[in-house]
């Protein structure tokens, strides 16, 4: 396991601190939590683009109107 050291301000630190303890969880564990959603977004992203460059425009698009209907009615 790797050790990270970062410099933020002592603000920010403050509000993190209290999120972390919100969430009864170590400041370490809360950016183990952060870092791993935002991993997820970027490889989501990354996927996302690389099945586009590879796809059907049109079946791409249908699929996103059925998806844009399907959250339009709840």
């Amino acid at each position: 396991m790797a050790t990270l050291t970062i410099r933020i301000p002592d603000d920010k630190h403050g509000r993190l601190k209290a999120l972390a303890q919100h969430k009864h969880i170590s400041i370490n564990k809360l950016f183990e939590e952060l870092s791993t959603q935002a991993l997820a977004e970027f490889d989501s992203e990354t996927r996302f683009r690389a099945l586009a460059a590879s796809c059907n425009v049109e079946k791409g698009l249908k699929l996103l109107d059925k998806i844009d209907r399907h959250f339009s009615k709840s």
